[in-house]
């Protein structure tokens, strides 16, 4: 497993010398800013034996950049929506998560959002996966460098001594499924206002499953039998036979 901890629009360096300072605890390297802001002293102060993790990070304009060649886009989120059908909202608790992903070493992009309100709409929308850290229900909101030491302990944790899994299916293999998807749900003339949230929650099925290249190509031959069977008016084993 590969992590890089992306982190948008920081507004405190000295949460940020926290996160490099936790980051060096637990053996991960890449650390990507979303419009911090400056680094200073205090940044430095805080991060400890994590310093050269500040001199090598890398900040960039949008989450977009800071996540476009990872293999699973991770976000975090202190805000738990009760019931299923906001599934822009509906997390996986972190443990669960992180042991699911054993033996994976793709690149991980764990995205952690603004210290006052966290990730917007359409960040969650970016994500494969969203995760939480279960809290009090009455004060659930941890502090942004706390949140990320608990996070890459779990994370730590769950790559100890585990053999590798199956290949998964790549980010552009991912990508290329949810189009098709996306015109499946043309072809069968899905209503436009359910199409943004039945989208995200394929999306964030896939990202929970973190499927194999043979699971992949089992559901994209499912799509493409879907879309003869629609073209054509009859399934594909019958085309065959005439």
């Amino acid at each position: 497993m590969d992590i890089r901890v992306v982190v948008v629009g920081p507004k405190y360096e000295g949460n940020i010398g926290a996160i490099a300072r936790s980051m060096a605890n637990f053996d991960v390297k890449e650390l990507y800013l979303v419009n911090p802001c400056e680094l200073g002293d205090d940044a430095y102060r805080r991060s400890k034996h994590g310093a050269d993790i500040l001199d090598d990070v890398k900040i960039v304009d949008t989450f977009e950049e800071a996540v476009q060649d990872c293999f699973l886009v991770v976000g975090t989120s202190g805000v738990v929506t009760k019931g299923d059908s906001n599934y822009t909202r509906v997390p996986v608790p972190l443990r669960e998560f992180a042991e699911h992903c054993r033996g994976y070493t793709e690149k991980i992009a764990v995205v952690f959002g603004r210290e006052d309100i966290g990730l917007l709409q359409d960040e969650l929308n970016y994500c494969d996966v969203l995760i939480t850290i279960p809290a009090s229900e009455e004060y659930p909101i941890m502090n942004l460098s706390h949140a990320t030491h608990t996070v890459l302990y779990e994370f730590f944790m769950a790559m100890e001594d585990t053999p590798r899994r199956p290949e998964p299916a790549d980010k552009h293999e991912k990508e290329l499924m949810y189009s098709y998807f996306g015109d499946l749900l043309d072809a069968i003339e899905y209503p436009k206002e359910r199409r943004g949230v039945t989208s995200v929650m394929f999306r964030r099925m896939m990202g929970r499953a973190v499927p194999t290249k043979y699971e992949y190509n089992t559901i994209m031959g499912v799509f493409g039998d879907a879309g003869r069977f629609l073209k054509y008016g009859k399934p594909w084993d019958k085309k065959k036979k005439e």
